[in-house]
């Protein structure tokens, strides 16, 4: 029998100046022709859901109502942040970027879906059940479990979107920070697999010999009192003039393309007040540090600093690229592409303040999944 209702957990915004996380059943849409209903099995926390999930609220400032099923949570927000999330005020939005599970309903046309493990990238996975096209759905490999799909699509097809780039752009070699993450140890596999010099970036000693002990030539300590002198080293051993920075706050996107410079200059050439004329290039596609991006200009005129967004550069790569990329992930699902996670959780579970204050912390090398069918 096709279920009518779920559970999904729910973030808003409200005008009064407050965040309320909350567990909402709702009723699930008929199916219309070509989409597929998918029991939800499994969806990752990732940095950017938490964006829409707790927006600038402090995570130790929760008050904990409703029940022990049904958890309601509301904090306050800075005022200062409210006039930038004017557009979402009194929405009750749903949470989850991606996630997967199991096809066990279809519509007209997408009937091959039946019983299938697919993996989704569509919002809204926060949930025990979830509508989607069938054009939406990835259809896992029969030895893949969808706790194995849940994050097939936002950290993989960013490494796999980063290594395009630096190819389009014609840089030869990465600068990653953030490096022992999901998406950094996945990086560090695929450019080993591909031949491409990376220097990772972490930030402490522990995290230096995770990536070590899986066969990262080049890891730099950013807490080390030698980490610009040992950057500006593996900078010129790489060649690489392109970096990637999950951190956005202070000063390493900075003393990246000082590195860079540094590493230019020592290679010669004639001098130059403006600076080495090798473009040096920095993308900030993350958070995890929400104070300002301090940029100390000492590195020349022939630089960019920007952001990447992984929806962004997916458009403009089409469909073609695309298909070639999650074709890729889906073959390398298990092993280039294998997530690990720090603990399962239920829907309840997430609204618990003190496993909410865990994932909120975006610690390096910790990752929660979701499991919307678990108990709390």
């Amino acid at each position: 029998m096709t279920p009518t209702k779920g559970f999904e957990l729910r973030s808003c915004v409200t005008g009064a100046g407050e965040l309320e996380l909350s567990l909402e059943e709702v009723e699930l849409p008929p199916l219309g022709a070509g989409e597929v209903l998918v029991r939800v099995e499994a969806a990752p926390i990732n940095p950017s859901d938490l964006i829409l999930l707790l927006g600038p609220a402090d995570p130790s400032a929760i008050r904990v109502g409703g029940t022990e099923d049904r958890p309601r949570l509301t904090a306050p927000l800075p005022p200062k942040s409210l006039r930038a999330l004017q557009a979402r005020l009194d929405q009750s939005m749903p949470v989850g970027n991606e996630g997967a599970g199991v096809v066990v309903a279809a519509g007209a046309g997408a009937e091959a879906l039946m019983g299938k493990k697919v993996a989704l990238v569509v919002g809204g996975m926060y949930a025990q059940y979830r509508l989607a096209r069938a054009s939406d759905c990835l259809v896992l490999n029969d030895d893949a479990s969808p706790q194995d799909g849940a994050s097939a699509f936002v950290n993989p097809l960013t490494a796999l979107g980063m290594v395009e780039t630096m190819r389009n752009e014609g840089h030869t070699a990465l600068v990653h920070t953030a490096a022992a993450s999901n998406l950094g140890q996945m990086l560090n596999r695929v450019c080993l697999a591909d031949n491409i010099p990376l220097v990772n970036i972490v930030r402490s000693p522990e995290q230096a010999n995770l990536l070590k002990a899986q066969g990262a030539n080049h890891v730099l300590d950013s807490s080390a009192p030698d980490f610009r002198e040992h950057l500006v080293a593996a900078i010129a051993e790489t060649g690489a003039t392109l970096g990637f920075d999950a951190i956005g706050g202070g000063t390493l996107a900075s003393q990246i393309l000082s590195a860079m410079e540094v590493a230019a200059n020592r290679r010669g050439g004639e001098y130059s007040r403006y600076g080495s004329s090798v473009f040096k290039q920095v993308y900030i596609y993350g958070v995890l540090d929400e104070s300002p991006t301090i940029v100390n200009r000492n590195f020349g005129l022939t630089w960019g600093m920007g952001g990447w967004l992984l929806g962004v550069f997916l458009a403009k790569a089409g469909p073609d690229v695309g298909k070639r990329l999650r074709d890729r992930v889906v073959a390398e699902l298990k092993t280039t592409f294998a997530s690990h996670y720090t603990a399962e959780i239920s829907l309840a579970d997430a609204l618990d303040p003190v496993v909410l204050q865990a994932y909120a912390r975006r610690a390096t090398g910790e990752k929660y999944l979701i499991a919307p069918h678990r108990a709390p």
